[in-house]
């Protein structure tokens, strides 16, 4: 489904060729100890949908936001860090979360979040936690349930910063009500909530928004597809291979089905989850005859 590919370009543009984006993912799914560009695999995945559109644009416009970031830091300190990071990124660029129309697919697609400047949360997350990795300061993303959040350190100091909420910094009191806006009254806030999501997950859970709004437009084929996208860059997530079966056969893509499963058992150790999938399987190639 997804072809390697070689972009031609014009005389004199100093490149000779770029990778296919899903090549670029699979090399981050090649290597699952290593660090990656976060910023860039999260463009390889917008590219997958916009397939003709150049990528170089929108990395230089990452280059832009870095170097933007770099020029306008006053001084020492996490707080001017963070005064660099929201007066260049909500600022100068006019980025904005996505009050109005926050289930567009397009606020999970970095290409077009970049185009209209506005996006979900873990978009303009991808965009602070670049921002400030290029000026080498430590920044990441948050396990905060159903908002994504991002943490910066720097001098010995840490601010959790919510780039969807014009990049609100957040105390402990703000994270527990927002936590109860989201969960309920008695939700309460626990260590692992404040704990690191690691580059692959905040990719997942950017294409996971993705996959949602397809199912919720009962559009499981498209989503099927999406889940498909999540194994380039994480191959280890098997669950994805039995998700994106299933989704197959509900769209009555009953081969891709098969083949999607098939290859979720060659990856299962456990038996509950191998014999389900086997017994589907049987039925999967009993419709196909």
């Amino acid at each position: 489904m997804f072809a390697l590919r070689a972009r031609k370009v014009a005389p004199g543009s100093g490149i000779i060729s770029e990778a296919d984006p899903a090549d670029i993912l699979r090399r981050v799914g090649d290597n699952p100890s290593s660090a990656f560009d976060l910023a860039d695999a999260a463009l390889a995945l917008a590219a997958l949908d916009r397939p003709r559109v150049d990528l170089a644009h929108y990395r230089h416009h990452l280059a832009v936001l870095a170097d933007d970031v770099r020029a306008v830091i006053a001084g020492d300190g996490l707080e001017n860090c963070v005064n660099a990071l929201n007066e260049t990124i909500l600022g100068q660029h006019g980025y904005e979360g996505d009050q109005l129309t926050y289930d567009d697919l397009q606020n999970a697609n970095l290409m077009r979040v970049i185009d209209r400047r506005k996006g979900l949360p873990v978009a303009l997350g991808i965009l602070y936690l670049h921002a400030a990795r290029a000026q080498g300061w430590s920044a990441a993303g948050l396990n905060f349930p159903g908002h994504f959040l991002v943490r910066v350190d720097h001098d010995g100091e840490r601010a959790i910063i919510d780039p969807f909420n014009a990049g609100t910094v957040c105390s402990a009191g703000d994270l527990r009500d927002l936590l109860k806006a989201m969960q309920g009254a008695e939700a309460e806030l626990s260590p692992d909530q404040y704990g690191d999501v690691s580059d692959r997950e905040i990719l997942l859970r950017l294409q996971n928004n993705i996959k949602l709004r397809h199912i919720q437009m009962k559009q499981a084929d498209k989503a099927a597809i999406v889940a498909e996208s999540m194994l380039l860059f994480a191959p280890d997530f098997n669950g994805l291979r039995r998700e994106a079966g299933l989704l197959h056969a509900h769209a009555g893509n009953l081969q891709a089905a098969i083949s999607a499963l098939e290859a979720f058992l060659e990856h299962e150790t456990h038996d509950g989850p191998r014999h389900e999938i086997a017994t589907l399987l049987q039925q999967l190639r009993q419709r196909l005859n």
